[in-house]
């Protein structure tokens, strides 16, 4: 069921809907959902990051001189790199407010359902693919790219998860 965000929380007041997800500890502090509900799920393959977006029209953005283009360029690249800086900022503050204070409990969640997830995926891919040639394209082109990238990034990045628990989980 799709929701919009105001409404969220007054369908799970009334039990209309069980348990929701509207996009990060921020956001959903600001919705209300640790009033309503004290489990808290993190990790899923629908949104592993947020970003920026800034959409033109082409044919305004084409009729720029190349100086404004780059003031604008430049001018997004900063505001993406503050705004990232600023959500990781906010949303681990939130995240360890609604654990601390506000007493929600936050799991990870089970890798099971993350299983669940890729092969409910599979089928919607398989079938739009079949009725959509330039879907079909896209999610080719997004596979080629996520097999050369997660490749590197798998192989590049350290686990952190032994540094954090070296200096913050001893016992």
């Amino acid at each position: 069921m799709i929701l919009p965000g105001g409404e969220i929380v007054p369908a799970l007041e009334r039990g209309v809907i069980d348990g929701a997800e509207f996009n990060n500890p921020t956001s959903d502090k600001l919705l209300g959902f640790p009033d309503v509900r004290k489990v808290y799920m993190l990790q899923s393959y629908h949104q592993p990051v947020e970003c920026l977006e800034v959409l033109f029209n082409k044919t305004k953005w084409d009729a720029l001189p190349a100086d404004l283009k780059a003031i604008v360029r430049n001018a997004i690249l900063a505001e993406s790199a503050d705004f990232q800086h600023k959500m990781i900022d906010r949303n681990s503050k939130d995240l360890e407010e609604l654990e601390t204070q506000r007493k929600v409990r936050v799991f990870v969640t089970p890798r099971p359902v993350l299983e669940a997830q890729l092969k409910a995926w599979d089928v919607l891919i398989d079938r739009h693919s079949k009725a959509n040639r330039t879907f079909a394209r896209i999610i080719q082109s997004q596979r080629a790219w996520a097999r050369r990238v997660v490749s590197w990034k798998l192989r590049t990045y350290v686990d952190n998860r032994p540094a954090f628990e070296h200096w913050f989980r001893r016992r």
